[in-house]
């Protein structure tokens, strides 16, 4: 374990000494305090891709460099949670009428992701690689930051229910779950995840990463 990620572990329990007890698991990171580069230590594991932690515009963020064009992610935070929620804001750009894909997950690298694709104008929930929900979502603008919460909870006796909201960063959280699966298979507790496909050859941005144990 590296000095920075031993630092961070310190400040986080003592962030947490004044915090009921039910906060005990949350996690939260807006890379205010992180170091510059390569993201370290046990809190991130990188699966594909190149991803730095940078300073763009007088703010730090996690960032997914767009070369080579391919399919990439990260996993971040605790492991053993298999409900919960899952927060973080993406940023993406256009060029002519290339579009970028990304998106939030939960529950390890072949668990539920909540996956925007601008281009389409639709946002859909995957399980795994597999598409198993889909909604329309035609406001997306390129350079700005889009919000996602992914929520997967337990209904009932052998049941899982999927959310997925998606809103535009500095508007007003939507009411209503944005799409929705339901599944009767158990979800593997796991790591949450961002993704990104820089189809667009820009970077794509992701920050306020969140999770909150059910």
């Amino acid at each position: 374990m590296n000095l920075r990620y031993s630092l961070s572990l310190l400040a986080l329990f003592a962030g947490m000494a004044g915090a009921p007890a039910g906060d005990a698991a949350r996690y939260s990171n807006d890379f205010s305090k992180a170091a510059s580069g390569k993201p370290s230590g046990d809190e991130f594991l990188v699966l594909a891709g190149s991803f730095e932690v940078k300073e763009v515009s007088g703010e730090k963020l996690l960032e997914l460099a767009p070369l080579p064009i391919d399919g990439y992610g990260l996993l971040f935070g605790p492991a053993e949670h298999a409900t919960g929620t899952v927060l973080a804001r993406v940023w993406g750009a256009t060029t002519g009428r290339r579009y970028p894909e990304f998106g939030v997950g939960s529950n390890d690298a072949g668990g539920y992701k909540l996956w925007l694709m601008p281009r389409r104008g639709v946002v859909a929930i995957r399980k795994a690689d597999e598409t198993v929900a889909t909604a329309p979502y035609a406001t997306w603008k390129s350079e700005t930051w889009t919000r996602f919460r992914l929520a997967v909870s337990k209904v009932g006796e052998g049941g899982w229910k999927v959310q997925g909201k998606v809103w535009a960063d500095g508007a007003d959280e939507p009411k209503e779950w944005t799409v929705s699966y339901s599944d009767d298979s158990e979800p593997p507790a796991g790591r949450a995840s961002v993704w990104g496909h820089p189809y667009s050859g820009q970077p794509i941005r992701f920050d306020d990463l969140e999770i909150s144990p059910e």
